[in-house]
């Protein structure tokens, strides 16, 4: 997990700044021989970034410069081989290098923004995107990455746009057309994401087999729920209360599938972004695999499971109903507390959901087209929970990002890091966690505790985990003191969801709030339970 702090970046830049200013007073290589011989190694180095063989193109980029330390478009070549290796802080010293050199080269810019943008750093991504941009307003990279900050923030209309733009730009990078095929499907027009996923396919390096497995097994859902109609249909009452049982702080509903009278048990999972139903419940209701295809990597075990996807014809929780729901099949390994299934976002995301951790109730309350409650006069009306009536003014709404992968990300302050972390807001997990990489954090290293925890994951079990004590972590203006947090390696995580995730805020932390989710808006909503969640300001 590579965070990015506005020191080290200094610290960096500094350099860079005195290593140019020595290089320059050297004397400059010839240009006459000395740009034929070296035509051969750019195409090569040019060539293999293609390929995707990152190693070879590193090599003979690092050639280039030795032979001329000032050649800028060897570079720019090097940042972005770094990018696509996902080493950010390489990516963004050779960028910066360019720039303290020519601070109007439109293309270190805007590598630089895509590296500040994959680290977690949005605000300083737009300046560096828009600097781009006011250069040379067609930089495909900066209209990309502009389009995905759009993404990840839930403005889907604009992104969309902006990443056809892209591609029509530069038809030949596969990043931009993988990216849109995400925000297609997303924006359920599944006939556009699996378009753009087959070109991928076709001209994306043929390196990662795992990958391209997995988008074949994708194309395949995507075509099958073309031919669906519309998805998440509302039905039923337009609102509902119902009561959940937590005995490990995370929110266990009863649920009906596809009409049967016998109830099952779901976690309300705001970690997951399309709902998951356990193998064994499938075969027991009939649902079959509508499409399957590669690997996904996760948590636990042998830190990989078969992605299986599977269809519902109906949902039901309370008196709300929701119709044809795609859902993840797989094996579920906590036997501790068995469940049927975890609820996704985007099965509750048609609605404003509430979780009132006090009264164990949880909210649907469906949203008219201008954002309001559709609060029809229904006795399930009269009964909405306080979560999302209330209007305490100790209440807060904080803005939310959507990752890649559909996990909510929210900006989290940690005692001891002078800068926000971005943390999946995950319902379905009992306790926070923190990445390997944050925990190593010098800042960080007294907080360590002796306990070991068994973690279930999705891929299996991961024992002996290690456990911290943070002093104090922070969501919006209230902080927990004391949280008891997980050390897990996120890269499985980080490898699909766009921008780092240093953490996940579990059940331990929101179980003390009344927690409400706007999806349309992005936001999520805090009203503490007790005086026990304290408003403060984050320490810098």
């Amino acid at each position: 997990m590579q965070c990015f702090r506005s020191n080290r970046l200094t610290r960096n830049l500094a350099v860079g700044i005195v290593a140019a200013f020595v290089f320059s007073l050297g004397p400059l290589a010839p240009a006459s021989a000395a740009a034929l011989s070296d035509k051969k190694t750019r195409n090569r180095a040019e060539k293999a970034l293609r390929d995707g063989d990152f190693e070879l193109a590193e090599k003979s980029f690092r050639e280039l410069l030795s032979k001329n330390v000032q050649d800028q478009d060897a570079r720019l070549g090097l940042s972005l081989t770094h990018l696509k290796q996902r080493r950010l802080q390489d990516a963004y010293d050779q960028a910066a290098r360019v720039i303290l050199a020519n601070p109007l080269s439109a293309r270190g810019h805007a590598l630089l923004g895509q590296a500040i943008l994959a680290s977690g750093n949005f605000r300083e991504s737009v300046e560096e995107f828009r600097t781009a941009l006011s250069i040379k307003e067609d930089d495909p990279l900066a209209v990309a990455g502009l389009a995905m900050v759009d993404f990840y923030e839930n403005r889907l209309e604009p992104c969309i746009r902006a990443l056809r733009r892209a591609v029509s730009l530069s038809p030949d990078e596969p990043d931009f057309i993988f990216n849109l095929g995400q925000a297609a499907a997303r924006s359920e027009m599944y006939k556009e994401a699996a378009d753009a996923y087959e070109r991928f396919l076709i001209i994306a390096p043929k390196t990662d087999a795992d990958r391209r497995a997995r988008i074949r097994g994708l194309i395949d859902f995507l075509r099958y729920l073309g031919k669906q109609g519309s998805l998440y249909v509302p039905g039923g009452r337009d609102n509902t209360v119902v009561s959940f049982v937590s005995v490990d702080s995370r929110p266990i509903l009863t649920v009906r599938v596809n009409g049967q009278k016998d109830p099952l048990r779901f976690v309300l999972d705001t970690g997951s972004g399309m709902s998951v139903i356990s193998d064994g419940t499938a075969q027991r209701l009939g649902i079959r695999p509508v499409a399957r295809g590669g690997l996904a990597r996760a948590v636990g075990g042998g830190g990989k499971f078969e992605i299986v996807y599977g269809f519902l014809d109906s949902l039901e929780i309370g008196e709300v109903k929701v119709e044809n729901v795609p859902v993840y099949i797989r094996r579920f390994f906590d036997d501790k507390t068995p469940v049927d299934g975890y609820l996704g976002l985007s099965m509750i995301s048609k609605f404003i959901t509430a979780v009132d951790y006090g009264e164990r109730t949880f909210t649907l309350a469906r949203q008219r087209q201008s954002g309001s409650l559709d609060l029809v006069q229904t006795p399930a009306a009269a009964d909405l929970t306080p979560a999302l009536k209330s209007q305490n003014a100790r209440a807060v709404e904080i803005p939310l990002r959507t990752t890649s992968s559909g996990f909510l990300s929210g900006e989290v302050y940690v005692q001891g890091i002078d800068k926000p972390l971005n943390f999946i807001i995950d319902t379905g997990a009992s306790i926070s966690v923190i990445s390997e990489k944050l925990a190593a954090l010098e800042e960080l290293s007294n907080y360590s505790t002796p306990t070991r925890m068994r973690v279930f994951g999705a891929a299996g079990v991961a024992e002996d985990v290690k456990t911290m004590r943070l002093p104090s972590v922070m969501l919006g203006t209230f902080s927990r003191e004391q949280v008891n947090v997980a050390v897990l390696d996120l890269e499985s995580v980080n490898e699909t969801a766009g921008f780092i995730q240093d953490g996940i805020l579990g059940g331990n932390f929101l179980r003390h709030f009344r927690v409400s989710f706007d999806f349309r808006r992005g936001v999520i909503r805090l009203e503490p339970l007790n005086q026990s969640a304290r408003s403060a300001k984050p320490e810098m």
